[in-house]
């Protein structure tokens, strides 16, 4: 069954107090839901129309859990801490079996 990934790439960060509430209640949602994550933050090279800003990937077991992690209670109330304090592009991909 192939894994699950969340992709998140920032394009802006304009209120760091709402990202750092959103990852205090991102991070236990996560891993509830069974993710691990692969890279945070570090270093990024950025190509075409990229940005090197702050990229997250978190990893899970499968797709259906990983859209199943993001529809979580618990995550959920992190988007609300995150609300418009950032401009991200946030995808949820199937992995290769």
């Amino acid at each position: 069954m192939p894994k699950g990934y969340w992709v998140s790439a920032y394009r802006t960060i304009s209120d760091p107090e709402k990202l750092a509430a959103y990852n205090k209640l991102a991070g236990p949602a996560v891993r509830l839901g069974g993710g691990r994550v692969i890279a945070r933050g570090g270093r990024v090279a950025a190509h075409d129309a990229g940005i090197a800003e702050r990229t997250v990937l978190i990893e899970f077991d499968s797709f259906e859990q990983a859209l199943a992690a993001h529809e979580s209670e618990a995550y959920q109330e992190a988007l609300v801490a995150l609300s418009d304090g950032v401009e991200r592009d946030f995808r949820i991909i199937e992995g290769i079996d």
